[in-house]
């Protein structure tokens, strides 16, 4: 009997203990947004912000652009089409294309029109002005700016492992087609190699 109480005396302590340990706050600190952090190895928003800066910089500085404002007089307009996410780790692939419009936008050189999914939520909202707008404020149908190029692209890794170190290799792949004629504008390729020592967590 006495022994009885002292285990389950033991297995209560045991108890208490664990959640004490549990119920500690954890430690937070609020640190810069551009401040790199590779903590784990895997794609993150550093990769995410200099790989669409990089890429977006050097897709306006080919011949295509110059080639399109003489030929028609005008800025060419742009759309953000899929980006598919082909590595071997979850990537936020959405972030990576908000980064990238954002660098387009910005840049001033070409004209940017909204994606499928802001269309008909834009074309939505035409409606609704069609039966409760007045006529000096409603938007018309049938006035869209028509985007001359789609952005297209994937993004790739390969792993290598030997024993507990890692090389993981990040390949960015983007295409601009003219909607025109299917004809490739311009071919962007950024890569990335990181060495990791220790596991992988995925």
């Amino acid at each position: 009997m006495q022994t009885k109480v002292l285990v389950t005396a033991f297995i209560l302590l045991i108890q208490l203990w664990l959640i004490s340990c549990g119920s500690q706050p954890h430690k937070v600190e609020r640190i810069a947004v551009d401040e790199v952090n590779d903590l784990s190895g895997r794609w993150n928003d550093t990769d995410s912000r200099l790989v669409s800066e990089e890429m977006v910089r050097d897709m306006l500085n080919r011949a295509w652009l110059n080639k399109h404002v003489q030929s028609t007089g005008n800025m060419p307009t742009v759309i953000v089409g899929s980006i598919h996410n082909l590595s071997h780790e979850h990537i936020n692939v959405l972030t990576f294309i908000n980064d990238i419009e954002r660098e387009i936008i910005n840049s001033g050189e070409v004209n940017f029109v909204a994606d499928a999914k802001e269309r008909l939520q834009i074309r939505e909202e035409r409606r609704d002005q069609d039966l409760n707008a007045s006529a000096a404020t409603r938007k018309a149908m049938g006035q869209e700016l028509g985007a001359d190029y789609i952005l297209v692209g994937s993004i790739n890794t390969i792993v290598d492992q030997l024993d507990k170190t890692h090389v993981v290799y990040y390949q960015t792949d983007l295409k601009l087609l003219s909607l025109t004629d299917n004809r490739t504008a311009w071919i962007g390729q950024k890569k990335i190699k990181k060495l990791i020592e220790g596991r992988l967590h995925y």
